[in-house]
């Protein structure tokens, strides 16, 4: 809930940056007392796939939507408190590390990294979501 008891929750600019948000009925990221959840996001940016078949680029691309969606409830990369990344190849978990550390070495939240069997567009390698906190 935010300080007035309100849970808020917002949409992407954009049906090309998460298509699927209007057709299956979910937020972006909602906020919730203290907490912050971002949903599953996409390397996408104008509709277009970033970082083609490389999954470090597109595990920094979608690192940085989902910064995008924590910037509206006035939050960074320094309240993220987990992270969660879904990869399609288990070969992949070096690079989208890599970019991991790079943009949280020195805030070391939880993390869970699963290899999954695919995402509705099959062009894109990895998925993320974070949690973030807002309180004191």
């Amino acid at each position: 809930m935010t300080a007035d008891g309100a849970v808020r929750r917002i949409q992407s600019e954009s049906q090309s940056e998460t298509p699927w948000e209007e057709r299956m009925g979910f937020s972006s990221a909602v906020a919730a007392g203290d907490r912050v959840l971002v949903s599953g996001t996409l390397p996408l940016v104008d509709g277009n796939l970033q970082g083609e078949s490389d999954p470090y680029e597109q595990t920094k691309a979608a690192f940085s939507n989902a910064f995008a969606a924590l910037e509206k409830f006035g939050l960074g990369p320094a309240h993220v408190i987990r992270t969660r990344m879904y990869l399609t190849h288990a070969r992949d978990v070096d690079a989208a590390g890599r970019a991991h550390k790079e943009l949280f070495d020195g805030i070391r939240p939880a993390g869970t990294l699963v290899v999954v069997s695919g995402f509705v567009d099959s062009r894109v390698l990895v998925e993320v979501e974070l949690e973030a906190f807002r309180g004191a």
